[in-house]
């Protein structure tokens, strides 16, 4: 083949070899999240500012920073100086724990996070996992709910020890919850605070401490719960890391309930034994 022949083909492959590396990035998969696909929302302020079908927002919290997203199956309020959600919450009702075998798709940005939510390579062989905030499980009844959590909007760091330990068996005391109480309400996040270490160049904040707050009126009593992780592993049982609400609106300047009754809301809030919790 003559020169003249060769020069064009090489140029050609050339760009071909840069489109494919833009697309699918060095680990071979795409870095573009691709709202049309599995997930829904866009980067425009309209499509995930307004509730969605399941949102209850009568239970949603207070947002410090201004930045709430709706998505199918949860509602976060993105804090852009930690680079991950303050809060997310969602309602999880007994016919949503089911256990379909998705297969876990790859972590991509939240498009409708205006600020952009931190890119997943901030994670790469930072030594923390990709904690769920609103977990994958919890999110098994379709395929889109499901793949939506793996949005880095719904993401915190966390140390694998801790993920996989205490933070699971919470989760999965939260599904068990869920199927006892006919569904339970849910909030949760990272206790986001000054001077925090951070990872990867868009300094993800580690937050030290995590935790989840459960509502349930079913039969006609609300009651509330709300638990206060330490960022470590540990095997003391749950019971131990029980707080009130109130405690934990101190720590973060978020009002967990502002829409319940204020007498009914201070009573709530104030709980701080598992046994009102579990007593039926």
């Amino acid at each position: 083949m003559s020169r003249k022949k060769i020069y064009p083909l090489l140029i050609l492959l050339i760009g071909a070899a840069f489109l494919v590396y833009e697309k699918y990035g060095e680990n071979g998969f795409s870095t573009t999240y691709n709202p049309k696909e599995e997930v829904h929302g866009t980067k425009t302020q309209t499509t995930n500012s307004q509730p969605k079908e399941l949102t209850n927002t009568f239970y949603l919290p207070s947002s410090t920073t201004g930045q709430i997203i709706h998505h199918e199956g949860y509602s976060l309020s993105y804090h852009e100086a930690f680079e991950q959600a303050e809060w997310v919450a969602y309602e999880l009702k007994k016919n949503q724990v089911v256990y379909t075998d998705f297969k876990r798709p790859y972590f991509e940005q939240d498009e409708a996070v205006q600020t952009e939510s931190a890119h997943w390579r901030n994670y790469k062989n930072s030594g923390y996992d990709r904690g769920h905030l609103c977990p994958a499980a919890d999110r098994k009844y379709t395929k889109a709910a499901f793949t939506e959590t793996f949005l880095t909007s719904n993401i915190s760091p966390q140390e694998h020890e801790f993920n996989a330990g205490i933070w699971n068996r919470l989760e999965q005391k939260v599904r068990y919850w869920a199927k006892k109480y006919d569904g339970v309400y849910v909030v949760t996040g990272g206790i986001l605070e000054d001077n925090l270490e951070t990872i990867g160049s868009e300094a993800v904040a580690v937050p030290k401490y995590f935790y989840k707050i459960l509502l349930d009126n079913s039969g006609g009593n609300t009651k509330t719960i709300a638990f206060l992780l330490p960022h470590q592993e540990s095997d003391k049982p749950l019971y131990e890391f029980v707080v009130s609400v109130d405690e934990i609106e101190k720590r973060t300047g978020i009002d967990f309930f502002p829409e319940l009754d204020d007498a009914k809301e201070n009573r709530l809030e104030a709980m701080t034994t598992y046994k009102q919790w579990s007593f039926r």
